[in-house]
């Protein structure tokens, strides 16, 4: 069983590089199929998620080629409608991807429903209204999402009701050769959803719009395969910005995008943190005390919820009370408890965390009850006095490359063990 073991206390400085992308590597690497092509993949994060979905198109019958470290090359010529893993495609709520994909390629799609982290009810209504409303007919039924396109896939004029990530791409992955015009309205603008469409139209298709409430998508008759390189992820930069301001440290961190940080960084210079902003990186820094904060997540340009439990951890260091509510998901606050366990004094009133700062953490054991909430036990680690060890960190692997390489390169005093599993044996009489 592998852990991740930190003595706190240490300030973290230096420079740190951002990987490619999760959020689009995801959705980028299985729009592939839609090519029937080879398309050369660049800045791809190394984590569990991009291995899983490469895993799920070579049993679909891609052919996949890793060119390096951070590059694939996928051939999804022999791609199968249908033919997804069950038990690969449930570990993952980016599989979804696969329906949007199967429909705009083949007409017709055959897929698990998809897993991921358990934030509580994430319904597909949204997905399954842009399906039909460019004429998929969908049937759920033994664990399976099946589409069918009786009269073919044509361009339609879809509003959702609600602003969804998933829902926006699975609708450009099966309109983009639809016949005719599809207008997405109240869209998510998501920075990943943008560079799916980058990559679509290197391919050949017609995507305008995107980054805003309007996507028009004209479709085209086939797309080709390309070379694209993956946007740096915001998310993790996220992290380690918080990261740094948590431990009193100095770290410039690049290959960002600062634009997208735009909502981190100015709750992060509202609690008293100084950022210095250049084309491809950021400067973070803390030197003072922290300042007490409120914050909701929204969809983007909004705060992001995949920054919650991370802000939450940095919180408990700023005297006085702050408020953290959710404002994407009904429920991402399984994490809580295990900060209580490190000494945070931390109460949940339906989808608000309520924060009592000022309280000092003491390491402890905890669990990564899911991905980002792993990153905030990183976080409360690093500042906490004594050992925190970190279990279940799988999830954490899921989204974040070699985050403890990382921070170990910035001065902390972490470091991943493997443990045997203990086995419980009854007394003998």
């Amino acid at each position: 069983m592998d852990k991740i073991v930190i003595h706190g206390g240490v300030p973290l400085r230096g420079n740190v590089e951002i990987s490619g992308s999760k959020n689009a590597a995801l959705p980028i690497i299985i729009a592939s199929i839609l090519t029937e092509d080879v398309c050369v993949i660049e800045n791809l994060p190394c984590i569990n998620d991009v291995s899983l979905a490469l895993d799920i198109l070579k049993h679909m019958g891609a052919s996949v080629r890793m060119l390096g470290k951070n590059t694939v090359e996928i051939d999804t010529k022999n791609v199968r409608a249908g033919s997804s893993p069950y038990d690969l495609v449930r570990r993952m709520r980016g599989s979804s991807y696969l329906l949007g994909a199967e429909i705009g390629r083949f007409g017709h799609a055959h897929v698990g429903w998809p897993g991921g982290c358990d934030f509580g009810v994430r319904p597909i209504d949204q997905h399954i209204k842009g399906f039909e409303a460019i004429g998929a007919k969908i049937n759920i039924e033994s664990g399976y999402i099946e589409a069918t396109t009786p009269n073919g896939i044509n361009g339609s004029q879809v509003y959702f009701d609600v602003v969804s990530v998933g829902a926006t791409i699975n609708l450009i992955l099966a309109s983009v050769m639809a016949n005719g015009n599809t207008v997405i309205d109240n869209a998510a603008k998501e920075p990943h959803i943008v560079d799916l469409a980058n990559f679509l139209n290197t391919c050949g298709a017609n995507i305008t719009g995107v980054g805003t409430d309007v996507i028009k998508i004209k479709g085209v008759k086939k797309l080709h395969g390309c070379t694209y390189a993956i946007i740096p992820d915001m998310i993790e930069a996220g992290t380690y910005m918080i990261a740094a301001a948590a431990t009193k440290g100095n770290v410039r961190i690049t290959n960002v995008i600062p634009k997208h940080l735009d909502s981190i960084t100015a709750k992060l210079e509202e609690m008293g943190v100084e950022i210095e902003e250049h084309d491809d990186s950021v400067i973070v820094r803390r030197k003072g005390e922290l300042n007490r904060v409120n914050v909701k997540t929204l969809p983007y340009p909004g705060f992001p919820t995949d920054m919650h439990p991370q802000m939450t951890s940095l919180l408990c260091l700023a005297h006085g009370v702050s408020y953290v509510t959710e404002g994407v998901f009904e429920n991402r606050f399984k994490y809580v408890d295990e900060l209580r366990r490190m000494g945070a004094s931390i109460k949940v009133d339906g989808k608000t965390a309520i924060i009592e700062g000022g309280h000092p953490l003491s390491g402890a054991p905890v669990i990564a009850v899911d991905l980002r909430a792993g990153a905030a036990m990183i976080i409360a680690g690093l500042v906490a006095t004594g050992k925190t060890e970190i279990s279940e960190i799988s999830s954490i692997e899921r989204g974040y490359d070699d985050i403890v390489g990382k921070l170990h390169s910035l001065g902390a005093n972490i470091k991943k063990i493997q443990e045997p599993d203990t086995i419980y044996l009854p007394k003998a009489n």
